[in-house]
């Protein structure tokens, strides 16, 4: 798959295991896509730090069916988990901070009973843990209520979690349920001295169950984990989400993998199939083959390391598969990667075995790299199948641009093989044949000399 550039050995005979090294004409092809790949990660790196700072500015990003069903005097924003928004108002006093709140987040899909969470938290920083929240429940029989929890770190080994007092004054407090929302509507008297609402931490949460008055334990997904954030309620200063960095880095490492390992990989390798010597002889075929794959694997690997870094910095989750099927990609597309160098050489005895294994190892990783981008992509799960429907147009790209190169090399191969089946040739009457005459210096009967 990740075929060598030309270069020449010591000896060319078929005992001399000689390694081949890079042709000088591909090194500026090296210095090329190293530098693209390297603008490439730059640009798109920057580019989610373009849309937060973007979309930290209050009443920018909410849906319209939200933004009608506020206040116009209330600031709002879309949230960046569970399909999430929130919109307040604020009065300041010397003694308090009266919030007024309204909390909006999509329920599961046919769901029997759900809830929904917001609350705040005192604590340094945004967290389930030590939150005080406001707890709306959707039963099985319709009916719904809301109520204030104390969220405790008990509660996160498996404790019930039931009613009780908290201490954030609550002067009002109802649910609006809708169609495939369920929104929380409050106001709430901060004390100053407890909660700053330049920063104040807050979190939500939705759940698939409950039971009375009791919320079950919610889904552990990424979109669940990452649902908290430190928000400036005067809207002075972007807000500060636990999961907002991490969030960027996974998409980052997911566009990485996907361009690099999921698309250039498999790109180059239809490069080197197609555009070799048959059907299709391309004289630059192995510059163009080994830049693509220098930045296919470039890409594939920041991006490997920015998934391993999100694995390592995880306190609450772990994806073993995934990463299991990751760790086996790098190594064995860093071994591919090892034929730029090293190889046996084109007349060494052992050449058949390295290509049979090469080009099966190389198709082995195309179907690994899918099954775990598809994998990825379910452990993300964004509010939207764009991910993988793009990703799904590109394999189906992909294919065609195959089936179209080997439907053709079949036509070409057929064609070719008629042209050279030899004509019988006609050689005439068996009377127009010579005859061979019979040896008259030898005994017939003896077979001697005849003297």
């Amino acid at each position: 798959m990740l075929a060598a550039a030309a270069a020449s050995c010591g000896s060319s005979t078929p005992t001399d295991h000689c390694v081949k090294v890079i042709n000088p004409m591909i090194n500026p092809i090296l210095a090329f896509t190293t530098f693209t790949s390297l603008v490439f990660i730059l640009l798109l790196s920057a580019t989610p730090a373009a849309a937060s700072s973007s979309g930290s500015e209050p009443s920018l990003n909410c849906t319209e069916s939200f933004r009608e069903s506020i206040p116009k005097n209330y600031k709002c924003r879309k949230l960046n988990t569970l399909g999430a928004e929130f919109a307040w108002t604020l009065s300041l006093s010397p003694n308090s901070s009266r919030v007024d709140i309204v909390f909006r987040a999509r329920l599961p899909r046919n769901y029997t009973s759900a809830w929904v969470a917001w609350g705040v938290n005192p604590g340094r920083t945004p967290q389930m843990a030590g939150t005080r929240a406001l707890i709306a429940i959707v039963l099985r029989n319709q009916s719904s209520f809301i109520n204030t929890y104390n969220v405790t770190a008990d509660t996160k080994l498996g404790c019930a979690l039931k009613p009780s007092d908290i201490d954030v004054a609550v002067v009002k407090k109802n649910l609006k349920p809708e169609a495939e929302h369920l929104g929380i509507w409050a106001t709430l008297d901060l004390d100053p001295k407890v909660y700053n609402v330049t920063r104040l931490n807050h979190v939500w949460q939705v759940g698939h169950d409950a039971e009375g008055t009791r919320p079950m334990i919610h889904p552990t997904t990424l979109q669940n984990v990452d649902s908290a954030e430190t928000i400036d309620l005067t809207g002075k200063q972007k807000s500060e989400g636990v999961g907002r960095h991490r969030h960027h880095l996974r998409v980052v490492h997911g566009i990485l993998n996907i361009v690099g390992w999921g698309t250039l990989l498999p790109a180059g390798v239809i490069i080197a199939r197609y555009l070799h010597k048959y059907p299709i002889e391309y004289k630059s075929w192995k510059g163009v083959h080994v830049g693509c794959q220098i930045v296919a694997y470039t890409l594939g690997t920041v991006g490997w390391f920015i998934g391993l870094w999100l694995g390592h910095a995880s306190k609450y989750y772990s994806f073993r598969i995934h990463r299991i099927l990751a760790i086996l990609i790098f190594t064995f597309t860093t071994l591919q990667m090892l034929a730029l160098r090293l190889r046996p050489g084109d007349n060494d005895e052992y050449r058949k075995y390295w290509n049979m294994y090469h080009h099966f190892l190389g198709y082995a990783l195309i179907a690994v790299i899918s099954v775990n981008i598809f994998h990825g992509i379910d452990i993300l799960k964004p509010d939207e199948l764009t991910w993988k429907w793009a990703y799904i147009g590109l394999l189906a790209l992909l294919a065609s641009i195959t089936l179209a190169f080997e439907i053709f090399t079949w036509v070409k191969f057929c064609i070719q093989k008629s042209k050279r089946v030899p004509k019988p040739q006609h050689l005439g009457p068996i009377e127009s044949q010579p005859q061979l005459q019979p040896l008259t210096n030898i005994d017939p009967v003896r077979n001697v000399p005849l003297k």
